[in-house]
């Protein structure tokens, strides 16, 4: 008996019963009636089942004990158990509804024969697609042993590739690293190729110049072509400046300079000797409006300078420098350099300039033309680095062939020269252009040729405007003077001296 109880106890009947009941409550809706029903006759099986075990426990229990034992509690629970689930829970058929009855326990019964052979063709539907499903598992299984042959030759190679490819990178590592090596030496020689490009390039524009000057002794008249169209062309005027280059803004200020010479000069010169017959009186009065041009230029481009540095400051920003972007700003703007303010103190200083002020029936605005266009191209040249200015000159001093050339009227002869007639250009210590002077015998320092006084054709407003823009020009140039340009002051003024007693040395025995 214990044996059988173990038994049951260890099958968890119930548990599995339990399991079914879950099972067949979830899926009741879902299912068809015949699967409930065989669910239900599934349950009573298993019922069944589990209380044939119980019956043999009951009869095992039943015969371990005595002849009585156990007859009390068969009359009062066994039995009554028994007579309550065979006795009738419905009343009893009517005799008029047996034929009906039999009717559908036939027709359920003709159900029951036509069931199998439905089950039958679906088996053997079942049976052919279990078949076509076996052959396609067995194509896959083939393709699968196939891939699997396939990923074995793949490891092999992938193994054989991988020891090559290991020994490659090695090889390209060494490769590389012999690369990054000649590139430093390729970029060691690229940079001494570009310093000799700038040095190259610093060479021809010092050749230019050169051959420049020397068709300039050859010449006097014409700057040579030479300097205008060297082995790079230039640019045309609608060519904004601040595009062009260094060396190549230089060229286009000296190439001008000499069409100053040879054009506004000429025309200027023309419209003197309308009013004078003195040669060297005009040459005077057209020297001192370039150099007064200049000076005026000079103070302008200061002050435009310092507004444009101080309107610059608040809103610069980038690798330049604030200077650079000044300067910049200066070449792209230079139309807005007021060049009639600068003319008008040009005109003021001349009628204030001791040695041409007293000229009679002059009047100094017959070289606004060339005023002005020294004015602009004095400014262009302050925006140069370093700026281009005019070479000090005073009369007497002595002639030095690298800064001037001689007039055609001059005594070759003479080393000290009696007046200017153009000035020189230099930038630096370099002279970028030639002057022309005229040289005589006898010449001495601050010689004026003019003895009668311009004032007396002057009228009083006229001599009192003069004088009052006159204080102010000498206030703005004081103001430009630096100590480099008093200690240039100085130096010429110790060299005039020098060249006044030689002079006098000279004349002293006659």
């Amino acid at each position: 008996m214990a044996d059988a109880l173990n038994a049951l106890l260890t099958q968890s009947c119930f548990s599995v019963l339990q399991d079914r009941l879950e099972k067949w409550q979830r899926e009741y809706h879902v299912i068809s009636c015949d699967e409930n029903m065989n669910r239900c006759c599934e349950m009573m099986e298993f019922t069944a089942k589990i209380q044939g075990q119980l019956f043999a426990i009951l009869n095992s229990v039943a015969a371990e004990g005595q002849h009585t034992d156990g007859v009390s509690t068969l009359k009062t629970r066994l039995l009554p158990w028994l007579g309550a689930c065979f006795s009738p829970l419905q009343p009893p058929v009517h005799k008029d509804t047996g034929f009906s009855l039999f009717q559908d326990l036939a027709e359920k019964e003709r159900k029951l024969k036509e069931l199998p052979s439905g089950n039958m063709s679906d088996m053997q539907w079942m049976e052919s697609q279990l078949c076509s499903t076996r052959l396609e598992l067995d194509s896959v299984k083939a393709e699968l042993n196939e891939a699997h042959r396939d990923l074995n030759k793949t490891k092999s190679k992938t193994a054989t590739t991988l020891q090559t490819t290991e020994e490659e990178l090695l090889q390209l590592k060494e490769d590389l690293r012999a690369a990054h090596l000649q590139k430093d030496l390729y970029k060691q020689k690229l940079d001494s190729y570009h310093d000799y490009e700038r040095q190259m390039s610093k060479l021809r524009d010092e050749v230019s110049y050169l051959s420049s000057q020397r068709l300039a002794r050859n010449n006097s008249v014409r700057l040579p072509s030479s300097l205008r169209c060297t082995s790079t062309p230039l640019r045309s005027e609608t060519t904004p400046r601040s595009q062009l280059t260094s060396s190549s803004r230089l060229m286009r200020v000296v190439s001008r300079f000499s069409d100053l010479y040879n054009e506004e000069r000429k025309e200027a010169q023309l419209q003197l000797q309308g009013y004078l017959n003195d040669l060297e009186t005009v040459r005077r009065i057209i020297f001192i409006a370039v150099v007064e041009s200049f000076k005026a230029a000079k103070l302008a481009h200061r002050l435009f300078r310092l507004r444009a540095r101080k309107s610059l400051s608040s809103c610069h920003f980038g690798p330049e420098s604030l200077e650079d972007t000044v300067v910049d700003y200066i070449v792209r703007n230079q139309d807005l350099y007021d060049v009639e303010n600068s003319v008008e103190e040009v005109l003021s200083a001349m009628n204030l300039n001791p040695r041409i002020a007293s000229i009679p029936k002059v009047n100094f605005s017959v070289v606004s033309p060339l005023i002005r266009e020294t004015c602009k191209l004095a400014f262009t040249m302050q925006t140069l680095d370093p700026p281009i200015d005019l070479a000090f000159a005073s009369d007497g001093e002595l002639f030095i062939s690298n800064k001037y050339r001689r007039s055609p009227d001059s005594d070759l002869s003479a080393q000290l020269v009696l007046y200017h007639v153009w000035p020189a250009l230099m930038q630096g210590g370099t002279v970028r252009a030639k002057g022309e002077v005229v040289t005589k015998k006898g010449a001495v320092w601050s010689r004026s040729p003019i003895s009668f006084m311009r004032s007396q054709s002057l009228s009083p407003t006229r001599n009192l405007v003069s004088v009052r823009n006159g204080t102010d020009r000498i206030f703005q140039i004081v103001l430009l003077l630096s100590v480099e340009a008093r200690n240039l002051l100085w130096n010429a003024i110790r060299h005039k001296t020098r060249l006044c007693m030689l002079h006098y040395s000279q004349i002293q025995p006659q």
